[in-house]
């Protein structure tokens, strides 16, 4: 057993009530695996919500993290920074944007994405063009505007008044947008998959029609890529799957590999609005930050990793359905590259949460998507034997529920 005096016991006596972690407490990882303070070892298919792409202490992502801490570790926005610049480039290199605006996470590179439209419309237009469409069960951040903007309004009670203009339509129903879309409309927003609302793919019809109202109502079309950007999707940005380009695109999470950075994409048409002044951010453009995003991106944006997504994807897949084949537990499983949903059965229903339990019981890392799905994002280079392994666990945990709620 372990003697140090920090356990899970201590974050209900110092830490804000917010969050209720699971009972073990990681203190390293390597790859795929992470060990707990009792060095119980763990298969990790979670990469911190999508976050450690290229697994845990990636070692190109080390030396570089450990060669930029002997240079400089920040300098705010008064000055520019090689590894910002150096990021911002390969960045437009690589996607359709002109520009780049750098924060320190997906809420922030969102609400910065947000006001850009605004700003934009009242640029070009006048003040009444302001409503912004997103769509329900949408995820976009916490911060008061984000969270307005996501379209589940459990994550704005008790925090009233919110910002208005502010409209929310059914997912993957283009008929429902053409009636809620007008001259007012200054942007529509949506994730290529929906993950926080269960892992919901966009259909490419309802893609192709958002864009076309965006056009015909002089709306901008914001895609918001925390969760499906940099390669978890098996592209480099989901978008790229479509034949759809957006005005403005958020990336984060997997952006950094685990260290904290956030970026907002745009076009030369629309970023002369965020002119000097409008918006910043005291560490958007840290170098730490946007030297290991660089690495990252180098890292990712290659065809072995990419068609290593898709690849691990369809195994990840094929043995979630061979689970369920023996123990009907998923009424649906979907999703894209390594962003994967397993949706509960009825029987199921609202009891995600005893799974990840029951998983970290068997020595296994796994997430929620909502209290009815399991969600799986490994890293993008796990090997194919810990998917196995794992979901070898999932079903070990499986059966353990199961058998208990028969004894029941």
């Amino acid at each position: 057993m372990s003697t140090s005096q920090v356990t899970r016991a201590l974050f209900n006596e110092v830490m804000v009530p917010n969050y209720n972690p699971q009972q073990m407490v990681p203190v390293r990882g390597q790859g795929s695996r992470v060990w707990d303070q009792d060095d119980n070892e763990y298969i990790d298919l979670t990469s911190g919500i999508a976050v450690t792409s290229l697994g845990h202490c990636h070692p190109a992502l080390v030396r570089v993290l450990k060669e930029q801490a002997d240079k400089v570790w920040h300098l705010s926005n008064v000055y520019t920074n090689e590894p910002a610049l150096q990021l911002a480039q390969a960045l437009t290199r690589a996607t359709f944007a002109d520009k780049v605006f750098f924060c320190n996470s997906g809420a922030e590179a969102n609400e910065a994405a947000f006001k850009l439209a605004r700003k934009y419309a009242s640029d070009h237009f006048d003040e009444d063009k302001n409503e912004i469409i997103s769509f329900v069960q949408s995820f976009h951040g916490r911060t008061l505007f984000t969270v307005t903007v996501g379209g589940q309004p459990k994550y704005c009670q008790g925090f009233k008044p919110v910002p208005g203009g502010v409209h929310h339509t059914p997912f993957n129903d283009l008929d429902a947008l053409k009636q809620l879309v007008s001259d007012k409309t200054c942007a529509i927003v949506m994730e290529p998959v929906q993950g926080e609302g269960g892992i919901i793919p966009a259909d490419p019809e309802f893609v192709r029609g958002v864009r076309e109202l965006c056009d015909q109502f002089n709306a901008l079309l914001i895609f918001d890529e925390v969760q499906t950007g940099m390669g978890r999707t098996g592209s480099l940005y989901a978008y790229m799957d479509t034949d759809v380009t957006p005005d403005i695109l958020t990336s984060a999470k997997g952006l950094g590999g685990g260290f904290p950075v956030g970026a907002m994409l745009t076009t030369d048409k629309v970023a002369p609005s965020f002119s000097v002044g409008t918006h910043g951010t005291t560490y958007g453009g840290n170098p730490l930050a946007c030297a290991v995003a660089g690495e990252v991106l180098n890292q990712v944006n290659r065809p072995e990793v990419l068609d290593g997504v898709q690849q691990k994807g369809a195994l990840l897949v094929a043995e979630l359905e061979a689970i369920n084949a023996r123990h009907n537990i998923f009424k649906d499983i979907r999703g894209k590259g390594l962003l994967i949903g397993a949706e509960l059965v009825d029987e199921w229903a609202g009891k995600a949460g005893l799974f990840l339990a029951a998983a970290r019981e068997q020595g296994l890392m796994i997430l929620m998507a909502g209290p009815n799905v399991l969600r799986f994002a490994p890293s993008l280079i796990i090997p194919d034997e810990d998917i196995r392994a794992g979901l070898h666990k999932l079903e070990l945990a499986i059966d353990q529920l199961v058998n208990a709620a028969d004894a029941d």
